[in-house]
């Protein structure tokens, strides 16, 4: 069963104008250090920091929140698993809401997806509940 979706589209340019403002203030704020490592290391640095952007608001709508009610932008991180696909790793306040919307005998599965054409970056989440077996 389908508990959450979320989707959000943000703006490339609009993010690298706030890198260039804030630097490693804003950086160090909204991403985790896994996430830093990883948009370091990629050529299109900008274009990765702002999916990023995107799939944390993009959970967040998932969860039924917006980003409010306690959850902090590195409560959810992005991470890509050993076929490159991106997910979900969520900690603090945003695992605990989670937990929270999951029902008795499920486990949550969090998907998502990421494309990026400049100057947009777009996210979408969908929190599943599998039954446990």
């Amino acid at each position: 069963m389908i508990l959450g979706i979320g989707a959000d589209l943000a703006n490339i340019d609009r993010i690298a104008g706030t890198i260039d403002r804030f630097g490693d203030r804003f950086v160090n704020r909204v991403f985790t250090e896994r996430e830093r490592i990883t948009a370091e290391r990629r050529a299109l640095t900008v274009a990765t920091y702002a999916k990023r952007w995107a799939a944390k608001e993009a959970c967040s709508k998932a969860l039924g929140t917006g980003l409010r009610m306690g959850i902090a932008w590195r409560d959810m991180g992005v991470v890509n698993i050993r076929t490159g696909q991106p997910t979900l790793i969520l900690t603090g306040w945003a695992a605990r809401r989670l937990e929270e919307m999951t029902p008795p005998g499920h486990r949550a599965a969090l998907h998502l997806t990421l494309t990026d054409d400049h100057p947009w970056a777009q996210a979408f989440v969908v929190i599943e509940a599998l039954p446990l077996v």
